[in-house]
């Protein structure tokens, strides 16, 4: 049954690729315009679209001549989704898309489906920047590949645009300054979002950096999924697949760096004030953790002293941290393998705080 669905999701894709393919220059011109208008406004918070058919189209993959072109009037291109009461505009289009393209005159159906081919290629292809080539492997049997797997090929003498990050303003007058991302980054699909390498050393300049980078690789994520619920036969394109494969195993490589980094300063933190007795009037601990089931940060609040007059002994932390994952190894709203990467970061603060 998945075969056949595929298999169908692969010969509409193919459809409307031809069927694109097929119009006038002018016209994919004008859809593409169109497109880009419908795009931003799925990826971006709007209360309302405003976007037109083309005033002709082709009908037929096979008709290329003057005959097998049909004109949309002028009255019935102009179309509008949402209203300005409208939190977010998204199903009101895909919403009003379909209704056009389950019209019964021909032209306006295929104009539609114009339209939603040209907005998820261009969110697909143009909008998301493409990335190396890599492989991943999985950590035992989770089903996100996220550790990257080394090709074994030699690395050129010539820096390729994929392994460098441009930057301007160079005083030397001889062009753009290319800055060679550093090997551990170079191993991933977008090395410009890597801040983390296989030891969890941080490679930018702060957490800040960090957490924005993690926060981009979400949206890139996030333009995929929209893409996806436009038009649900873009996952049969090589495009969609390589990038996402690629931007997910290198999201959940490095959100769970950055949360085992956010740990690590805790922990460090905790025997800091410890050391200077500033913890005997309470103690909450906000643990970091990635959900890769949602492909979200999230946190769990754990208490390990009351607040009081209670002296700080480091018993404690052991005590709250193996109660903490008593629960979360019963916590049936987690997957295997968030629960897996939340009980490490517990038996870390644990391990610190034994004798």
């Amino acid at each position: 049954m998945i075969n056949n669905m595929v298999s169908d999701l692969t010969k509409e894709y193919e459809h409307q690729k031809a069927l694109f393919e097929n119009q006038p220059v002018i016209v994919q011109r004008y859809v593409e315009s169109q497109a880009q208008v419908i795009a931003d406004a799925l990826i971006s918070k709007t209360s309302q679209v405003r976007f037109s058919l083309p005033d002709r189209v082709v009908t037929q993959i096979a008709q290329v001549s003057r005959e097998g072109t049909i004109t949309i009037p002028e009255a019935q291109r102009k179309n509008v989704a949402g209203g300005f009461l409208q939190r977010d505009v998204r199903e009101a289009l895909i919403r009003r898309l379909s209704e056009l393209e389950r019209s019964a005159d021909q032209a306006i159906a295929v104009g539609a489906g114009l339209l939603r081919y040209a907005a998820v290629l261009h969110l697909v292809h143009d909008i998301l920047p493409s990335g190396r080539s890599v492989k991943y492997r999985p950590i035992d049997d989770e089903n996100i590949p996220s550790i990257p797997v080394e090709d074994g090929a030699l690395e050129s003498a010539i820096t390729q645009a994929s392994d460098a990050i441009t930057e301007e303003g160079n005083t030397n007058d001889r062009g753009d300054l290319q800055t060679p991302f550093v090997p551990a980054a170079r191993k991933f699909f977008l090395p410009q979002w890597v801040a983390f390498d296989d030891a969890g050393k941080l490679l930018v300049g702060s957490v800040q950096e960090a957490e924005a980078h993690v926060q981009s690789m979400r949206h890139y994520v996030m333009i995929l999924h929209r893409a996806l619920s436009l038009a649900p036969y873009i996952s049969a394109s090589e495009e969609y697949q390589v990038k996402r494969y690629g931007i997910l195993g290198q999201l959940v490589n490095q959100a769970r760096a950055l949360a085992n980094f956010k740990t690590a300063e805790i922990i460090h933190g905790i025997k800091v004030r410890a050391e200077k007795h500033t913890l005997n009037r309470g103690l909450t601990v906000t643990l970091p953790y990635f959900d890769d089931q949602n492909l979200a940060m999230e946190i769990s609040n754990m208490e390990i002293i009351p607040a009081g007059r209670i002296m700080f002994v480091p018993a404690f932390v052991v005590r709250a941290s193996q109660g903490e994952q008593a629960k979360v190894a019963q916590d049936t709203r987690l997957n295997a393998s968030t629960r897996k990467h939340l009980l490490a970061q517990l038996k870390s603060l644990e391990t610190a705080f034994q004798s």
